[in-house]
């Protein structure tokens, strides 16, 4: 009887051992089964919030093209606003590539991407209509400096975007040139769509702007000359315009000497504006920062006040030299009472400005539906265009007209 105990117990012991170690067992054997390594679950990748809408605009700057350019400087802030009304908000980035053609001032000029729109505006204004007259223009290079001289993001959801705006076709003569059926190629391949806007009537312009819209899956429109925008001054501008410059005198920047010295150029952008811009171009201005795509361009980086009062920043853990030079020897209770000053007057200036800018676009629909409407426009061109291609990134706009 023992004996047989004792064999049964070392039966189901092998049994067991088998049972719990297979491995081990085929490993004798020699037949080594797959290993299930069990891994941790991924973490989701993070999700943009804020879509994002790049655009460059591609602009002719020769003799020809002084209206359009007028028109440029004057509607680029009613674009940005246009662009700012999607759901949900945007953030806006605007590039700029100036062209002429070889031999003149100079070939191209690039202002890279920047939701800082104060800066780049800064730059739009020195824009001249000079040179050209001989025909073709260097448009090869320009769109070659735009796909591949701009820091396009790798947010593949982003709305990429050139608006290649001029009067005459390109060199195609020119034969150290990258021709624009290659560019607009790699265009696509990295998500950049290729629209066109033709000022003028010439033929042969017409056909290369077809051919290059076509290719690069975007729009082709003709304007007049003069770029065809809706230019109204309204009851609405000047007290618009002037409470804008209050809204901007509420800013303070932080940071280290070289942070403040960067900051302080997009001070001296908004200021070089408020003294060379029309009191139009200021309301479209103040209108688009009254978005939210438009505090981006209102505040930039380092501002203090939005950043105390967010919450992001705590102003008793800032070193005194990281302050704005005339906070540097106020005590701690002066600072906050600055601070809280500002953040008040900013309120109630941006409460205003939303107001008279609700008024001011209701004023314009009303003067535009007299009119008979605005569809040749160079505002409704470009709104019709972003509305269609933007919806491909999420981006829905429900507005019959664009800001004008």
């Amino acid at each position: 009887m023992k004996t047989k105990l004792t064999a049964l117990t070392l039966f189901v012991a092998t049994a067991c051992g088998v049972a719990f170690f297979p491995a081990q067992g085929t490993l004798l054997t020699g037949h080594q089964p797959p290993i299930h390594i069990v891994k941790p679950p991924v973490a989701p990748p993070l999700v943009n919030e804020r879509p994002k809408i790049e655009a460059v605009f591609v602009l002719d700057t020769t003799g020809s093209m002084s209206g359009l350019i007028q028109a440029a400087k004057e509607k680029i802030w009613s674009i940005a606003s246009t662009m700012a009304a999607a759901e949900p908000a945007p953030e806006i980035r605007i590039g700029l590539v100036a062209y002429r053609d070889r031999g003149d001032a100079y070939v191209t000029k690039t202002v890279d991407l920047s939701s800082d729109l104060d800066s780049v505006y800064a730059e739009l204004m020195d824009f001249r209509a000079d040179g050209g007259g001989d025909g073709p223009e260097s448009v090869n290079q320009a769109l070659h400096d735009a796909v591949h001289g701009i820091s396009w993001s790798q947010d593949g959801q982003a709305y990429r975007v050139v608006f290649l705006v001029g009067d005459a076709p390109p060199h195609m003569d020119y034969q150290d040139d990258v021709k624009y059926p290659e560019t607009v190629k790699a265009a696509l391949e990295r998500g950049i769509v290729i629209n066109t806007i033709q000022a003028g009537k010439n033929g042969s312009t017409t056909r290369q702007w077809q051919h290059i819209a076509q290719l690069g899956d975007g729009d082709y429109a003709r304007v007049d000359q003069s770029g065809s925008a809706v230019a109204m001054t309204t009851p609405y501008d000047r007290e618009m315009a002037r409470l804008s410059e209050e809204l901007d005198a509420t800013r303070l920047y932080f940071g280290t000497a070289r942070e403040k010295v960067e900051r302080q150029k997009k001070v001296d952008a908004a200021a070089k504006l408020h003294t060379l811009s029309s009191d139009e171009s200021r309301a479209r201005r103040a209108a688009f920062n009254a978005t939210r795509s438009g505090k981006d361009n209102l505040l930039g980086e380092g501002e203090l006040v939005d950043e105390v009062t967010s919450g992001r920043v705590d102003i008793d853990s800032l070193e005194p030299d990281l302050l704005p030079a005339p906070m540097q020897a106020m005590a701690p209770a002066e600072i906050k009472a600055e601070i809280a000053k500002k953040a008040e007057q900013r309120g109630e200036l941006q409460q205003r400005i939303g107001e008279l800018a609700d008024q001011r676009a209701a004023y314009m629909r009303d003067k535009i539906e007299e009119a008979g409407g605005a569809e040749a426009s160079l505002d409704d061109k470009i709104y019709r265009t972003i509305k269609e291609q933007a919806a491909a990134s999420g981006l829905r706009y429900d507005a019959e007209t664009p800001a004008y």
